[in-house]
């Protein structure tokens, strides 16, 4: 019988959510979609991040950053919402800490919307539907450079 040690696994990267003192990415994750907050979040904690908080429409969000900050690593956006869209709200945490790391969530179609973002200081944007790997891949590549 082989034990599970004998086999050479691949996948023995460290996570990709870890810092380097050991503590894991804390994620604000900002999205009026239950389903897909949640699947950011697994996505998320399955690669050593920490969903430190959620917000269902961009006022919320701006106020959950500004509860958790400064223990706050970045923040998924998406850009249409209930109360304040997450471009609005995009704006109020960039007044708030001008060095925010904050990733725009959108649905395809939104090209202009999302250029809007990104000149007003978002450092990167994800498309649905999610994909697990191009989200850990912006993710990792905003916090690590």
């Amino acid at each position: 019988m082989i034990a599970k040690s004998d086999i050479s696994n691949i996948n023995d990267k460290p996570p990709e959510g870890i810092k380097p003192d050991g503590t894991s990415y804390r994620v604000l994750v900002v999205d009026d979609s239950m389903f897909i907050a949640k699947q950011l979040g697994q996505i998320l904690t399955s690669d050593g991040f920490e969903v430190a908080g959620t917000a269902a429409d961009g006022a919320a969000g701006v106020e959950k950053y500004k509860e958790l900050y400064p223990n706050i690593d970045l923040v998924t956006m998406d850009i249409t919402m209930p109360v304040m869209d997450g471009v609005s709200a995009l704006e109020k945490i960039l007044e708030f800490d001008k060095d925010a790391k904050v990733i725009m969530v959108s649905a395809l179609g939104k090209e202009d919307v999302v250029k809007k973002s990104l000149l007003l200081g978002a450092k990167s944007y994800i498309v649905k539907p999610l994909d697990r790997k191009k989200v850990l891949e912006r993710v990792v590549s905003i916090l690590k450079h």
